[in-house]
């Protein structure tokens, strides 16, 4: 193993009343990286996480941290610490006593328990709140709360359970810049579990994409989004569109009935394949002058692009642009051969 991993999964399996949940996950986490799981309902994701929070044992596999393993070691044992979807701050405390309330069950000393409080706040910039109930504060500043009463017990690794699930769009991307910006300057490991692939995208050192229990693609939010491994993470990370083609041989794709030249090879002759094609790297041109043509079914601004349905030989395209088409007019399709993107079909 390498010794930079802190938490490793070995070949873990769960299953629920008979029905797998997590089906042989392998997965190394590196100390001080922040890692997202990403995936859509259902898929497993907060399963994993409560493995590694200690709230869960695995049905079969092993979980180690830094190389022991932990499996029946419970969660207050393990230096892990969890901020959940709902925050769970006590009502009847302060902000103050909710932050230092795990010291204080420690019966770590006041004047250390103060020192941390006050180091949490200024982390969070919730300084001049100690006093507030947590009742009065906003969704933002009660997460603000959850997160310093999580870190104030200095865990390894922070495991945060779709943390910005309850805020409005402005605050979520604002507490995404300052989650990342806790991680960086506290050097730990981050575990966060999300559905929303810019929150994963924008936020992450490696993502984890996950469907039905299974590890689709580990890789930097860039590696996922440029090369996915299969049609499911093309369209989970991202828009794109999912075309079948043939693979006619090395370096050559048909789409359409027509051959284009593209970078992929190692599938095979004649072999049926996905074509992903990502909507910002698809060109209108003049109606004739390339392969395919459509019409423009339909425009929306974006803010930064103009968003086109295209209808094109039995295909609804989706074409992301800073110049518009009009609806209702032909057009022609063109792409290089460096975007189109080929993957073994699912």
């Amino acid at each position: 193993m390498n010794n930079n991993n802190i938490i490793t999964l070995e070949n873990i399996s769960v299953a629920f009343d008979g029905e797998s949940v997590l089906n042989n996950i392998n997965l190394e986490i590196r100390d001080k990286e922040f890692v997202t799981l990403l995936g859509p309902s259902g898929c497993g994701k907060t399963t994993l996480l409560r493995l590694i929070g200690g709230f869960l044992t695995p049905d079969s596999g092993n979980i180690k941290f830094e190389n022991n393993i932990i499996n029946d070691i419970p969660p207050y044992k393990r230096n892990v610490n969890t901020v959940f979807q709902k925050y769970a701050l006590f009502p009847f405390l302060n902000v103050y006593e909710n932050i230092a309330f795990g010291l204080k069950v420690k019966k770590v000393p006041e004047s250390e328990v103060n020192k941390r409080v006050k180091k949490m706040l200024e982390l969070v910039e919730l300084i001049g709140y100690e006093r507030r109930s947590v009742t009065n504060l906003s969704g933002g500043q009660q997460q603000r709360v959850a997160i310093a009463r999580a870190l104030v017990n200095e865990p390894k690794v922070l495991l945060l359970d779709e943390p910005l699930s309850a805020l409005d769009l402005k605050l979520r991307k604002e507490m995404q810049i300052e989650l990342k910006r806790i991680q960086q300057q506290l050097e730990i490991t981050f575990v966060f579990v999300t559905h929303d692939q810019e929150e994963a995208l924008t936020m992450s050192d490696t993502v984890v994409v996950i469907n039905n229990g299974v590890i689709q693609q580990i890789g930097s939010p860039v590696g996922i989004y440029n090369e996915p491994v299969n049609a499911f993470v093309a369209d989970f990370i991202g828009e794109s569109n999912i075309l079948d083609g043939i693979m006619k041989k090395d370096k050559l794709v048909e789409i359409g009935g027509f051959e284009y030249e593209c970078v992929d090879s190692g599938f095979g002759t004649n072999t049926p394949v996905d074509v992903i094609i990502r909507p910002e790297d698809v060109k209108l041109v003049k109606p004739g002058t390339s392969n395919i043509n459509g019409i423009v079914e339909s425009v929306v601004f974006k803010g930064v692009h103009y968003e086109m349905e295209i209808a094109a030989y039995d295909h609804r395209w989706l074409v992301h642009s800073t110049k518009s088409a009009e609806p209702g007019t032909d057009t022609g399709i063109s792409f290089k051969p460096y975007d189109i993107h080929i993957m073994k079909k699912l």
